[in-house]
């Protein structure tokens, strides 16, 4: 089972950046996945987590409105599209497979990915 977070990078305030997690060795379809975020000095937290059916989708406060997550079964791969970046967002951001059941702790995230660095800075 391998994880490959790719798409982060430096972008001025206001910017975009989508986020990609694709899959290896499994089909991301079964499962919920969900994108982490961990800035320095700050604990691990949810940003946004889809059901293995889409029907479910969480979004934490600080980001509703301007991120959006998606799934693409067929490329095996789930997005994360932030928009309206703020400096507040840097933060290194991890994809995450959750094995069973649903919900946003990270803790009950089986398989994680080697992470993403955002840096939202002019």
């Amino acid at each position: 089972v391998q994880l490959q977070a790719s798409g982060g990078g430096l972008v001025e305030p206001g910017g975009s950046l989508r986020l990609s997690c694709a899959a290896s060795g499994f089909s991301l379809d079964d499962y919920a996945i969900g994108w982490f975020r961990q800035a320095p000095g700050k604990e691990r937290e949810a940003v946004s987590c889809i059901s293995s059916s889409g029907d479910d989708i969480y979004y934490s406060d600080a980001v509703k409105g301007r991120f959006t997550i998606s799934r693409d079964n067929a490329k095996n791969v789930v997005y994360l599209q932030m928009n309206s970046l703020k400096p507040e967002d840097t933060a290194v951001y991890y994809c995450a497979v959750r094995t069973t059941g649903w919900g946003h702790r990270a803790q009950e995230y089986a398989y994680w990915g080697q992470g993403t660095q955002v840096t939202v800075s002019s």
